[in-house]
């Protein structure tokens, strides 16, 4: 027997797979106890807390493994070609400007949240959020608001720019998993109270369901027996697309970065388009919405967004594993502004879309295509239908776009909170 933790990600996909099993197999059940755990406990977000149980216990390590990379590199951009081979792009274009208001109520809760968090917690502990110079910790948390208002490309951004403590950053790091974790664990709970939660705001949804039901219509009329042919015409599609996601978004990005010095100066609002990440989402993305032209938009008939939710599921469970809930109270000062900073994030999201009567997927999406990225956005909309995938996706490079310059102001506001 191996020691612990297991590094052989031969073994933990074993383990991964075991708990996506023990989630799908017991949700299905008749059985009243799990009937009635399940009406609780969203599937979703036990395909994510059993890997973080694992990772926390010392089972598994996390940081050994290549199985997120491997999902968000490979299966992610799969995953965005089979979920976005049949969209129907005019009823997306119907869902209106709510996803779009509550998208920018999230960036602006994450801008205002940082200062006021500081200002705070400087009541009860100055020193959590004191330092000097370069070891100041507003400095560091200007990286946290590069990553939750845009992604990894916009933390390293908001790093170069700030020049925090390198030594240091790894805890900020930390926080930033930590709290964003709880977060998303906390949306995807709300994801199986969606009617309960859109009844209390009031919401219009007409939008909502009358895509998943056109999706559900067109889906019921070319449904058949897949054969091994479909099989592989659907890994055809989705790992081509894969290909090219991976060498145009690398040369794309390579382009921008070799003639904008607007991107390749890290100093600058527009460096997070540099992302090699950001740019193979949207190629995969473009890839599956260009099948959706073609008669490749039948194939959905023999499965494709399932295998995509499969592949989306996988996702979901190697993120999982970077939750290490034992290090949620390590730095009680640092996590204390990270949980009111998310606070501010959620009540803003919460009174804004109570005013507009915005749905819950709205909401949902908005904040974790600031707080997750390209990463988690998708597999959050998909939650609620997969023919809603491409929302996250298309609010998460808005993420992307408006990250640096969303960070860069809060920093400059955290600064001025730190000082007083």
């Amino acid at each position: 027997m191996d020691q612990l933790p297991l590094t052989d990600d031969t073994v933990i996909f074993g383990l991964l797979a075991l708990c996506l099993g023990f989630v799908f197999y017991t949700s299905n059940l008749e059985h009243k106890f799990w009937k009635k755990f399940y009406t609780f406990v969203p599937t979703v977000l036990m395909c994510y807390l059993l890997p973080a149980i694992f990772a926390s216990s010392g089972l598994i390590s996390e940081e050994a493994s290549n199985l997120y990379f491997i999902a968000s590199r490979y299966l992610l951009p799969a995953a965005l070609v089979l979920m976005t081979l049949s969209i129907d792009l005019k009823a997306i274009a119907n869902l209106g400007s709510k996803a779009l208001i509550m998208f920018f109520t999230g960036t602006l809760g994450i801008i205002i949240g940082g200062p006021i968090a500081i200002l705070i917690v400087s009541i009860f502990s100055p020193e959590t959020v004191g330092g000097a110079g370069f070891d100041a910790v507003w400095r560091g948390l200007a990286t946290i608001a590069g990553s939750w208002i845009g992604g990894g490309a916009n933390q390293a951004a908001m790093l170069e720019v700030f020049q925090y403590n390198q030594e240091k950053y790894g805890g900020m790091v930390l926080i930033d998993i930590v709290v964003a974790n709880i977060w998303m664990a906390i949306i995807l709970f709300g994801v199986g109270k969606t009617t309960t939660i859109d009844k209390w705001l009031k919401a219009d949804t007409r939008s909502i369901e009358t895509l998943k039901e056109k999706v559900k219509t067109y889906t019921d009329k070319i449904t058949r027996v897949p054969t091994t042919k479909d099989y592989i015409m659907l890994l055809f599609f989705a790992f081509v697309g894969v290909g090219l996601a991976h060498l145009l978004g690398h040369h794309f990005a390579t382009f921008l970065e070799n003639n904008f010095e607007a991107v390749s100066n890290k100093d600058k609002i527009l460096s997070s388009l540099g992302s090699k990440f950001l740019w193979m989402v949207v190629f995969a993305t473009a890839f599956g919405i260009a099948l959706s032209f073609t008669k490749a938009k039948t194939y959905e008939g023999a499965g494709a967004s399932k295998i995509g939710g499969l592949f989306i599921y996988i996702l979901v469970a190697t993120i999982g594993m970077k939750m290490d809930l034992g290090k949620v109270l390590e730095n009680p000062g640092l996590i204390a502004i990270g949980l009111i900073w998310i606070t501010i994030h959620a009540l803003l999201l919460i009174i804004v879309a109570k005013l507009i009567k915005a749905p819950y997927f709205f909401l949902a999406v908005g904040s974790q295509a600031n707080v997750g990225g390209a990463a988690s956005a998708p597999v959050v909309a998909a939650e609620f239908h997969p023919s809603l995938t491409s929302v996250g996706i298309l609010l998460a490079v808005f993420g992307y776009v408006v990250g640096t310059a969303g960070a860069y102001l809060c920093g400059l506001l955290m600064e001025v909170s730190a000082s007083l």
